[in-house]
């Protein structure tokens, strides 16, 4: 069985990467519309910037960036962008599907907590339940 082509409200990849910002942002949901009709912030443009020399190949390093509130934009697919999390940098390959999403809502900030033993100074109550 063939696999089914990613499409986007209608269009293809290529038709989106053809397309310019003001004609994706009547695609996406208003949230992303809005941020993308009040323009970039400067932080915004540099990554950009940093993508577009990726894709000329005058840019040979990983693209690094704090900037989690970037929405993904058609210039992005396909790319590796290490996105910060608070400590370090998260990997993400940027994937057809994720087209009009934020980069944070793909990297977790917060880890998870797995409690063990009760630790010394923990009440006698709390240490002697692990016992029975």
């Amino acid at each position: 069985m063939a696999r089914k082509e990613f499409t986007y409200r209608g269009k293809t990849v290529e038709e989106l990467k053809a397309m310019d910002i003001k004609e994706f942002a009547k695609l996406i949901p208003s949230r992303q519309r809005r941020s993308l009709e009040r323009g970039f912030t400067e932080m915004q443009k540099r990554l950009l910037i940093k993508i577009k020399k990726v894709k000329e190949g005058k840019y040979k390093k990983p693209i690094k960036t704090h900037c989690r509130d970037m929405i993904i934009i058609p210039e992005m697919v396909g790319l590796m962008v290490h996105v910060h999390t608070g400590k370090g940098y998260t990997q993400i390959e940027v994937l057809p599907d994720m087209l009009g999403h934020y980069l944070g809502e793909f990297t977790l900030t917060r880890n998870r907590v797995s409690h063990s033993a009760p630790g010394i100074g923990a009440t006698k109550s709390s240490s002697a339940a692990s016992v029975k």
